[in-house]
């Protein structure tokens, strides 16, 4: 077990399969704030989903394939982090991020995702990390940018969310552009 500061009273540490119940309380507590744009904030509504969604990304870890992480601050589960997909083969990964509303404007997320763009880059050795998220999403795209990544273009209608077509707006940062923070989260 592992728990990288963010903050003070913050930090990141992995999400796993026996935290259930809690990630179950922490959905219920933040769908309102994240189910416009987190599809899992519509299904995950129970200890048992719960379960199953971070036993799938338990699945895609030791699969390496994907990884999810929470982030705590006093105490309490606010938010996360995730490589929805990594492929070690082609050196491509993507990061994705949610957070409560009332843990925002802290830094929290920047902070978290700098660590595992440091150690997707430079531990692991991949070569791309890419960040998807609706255009309208102007919070999210600002979170890439603080990240030193470039805006690449929209694909129009790409993703399907409750029936709703919706542009996606992909953003990344290479190996060759990436300066390490000496941030390196643990596997």
């Amino acid at each position: 077990m592992f728990a990288r500061s963010l903050a003070d009273n913050a930090e990141l540490r992995p999400l796993e399969p026996w935290q259930a119940a809690e990630f179950a309380e922490h959905a219920d507590r933040v769908r309102q704030d994240i189910d416009y744009y987190i599809p899992w904030a519509r299904t995950v509504v129970d200890e048992a989903s719960a379960r199953e969604f971070l036993q799938a990304y338990a699945l895609k870890q030791a699969n390496d394939q994907g990884r999810i992480y929470g982030i705590w601050l006093d105490g309490v589960l606010q938010g996360g982090t995730v490589f929805r997909t990594f492929n070690a083969a082609m050196g491509v990964c993507e990061a994705g991020v949610w957070l409560a509303a009332e843990a925002r404007g802290r830094g929290l997320i920047t902070t978290a995702v700098r660590h595992m763009i440091d150690w997707a880059l430079v531990t692991r050795g991949m070569h791309r990390v890419e960040w998807l998220c609706d255009p309208r999403n102007t919070a999210s795209a600002a979170v890439a940018e603080r990240l030193g990544m470039t805006c690449e273009g929209v694909l129009r209608q790409a993703f399907v969310l409750d029936g709703d077509r919706r542009d996606v707006q992909v953003w990344s940062l290479l190996a060759d552009d990436h300066r390490p923070n000496g941030h390196q989260t643990p596997q």
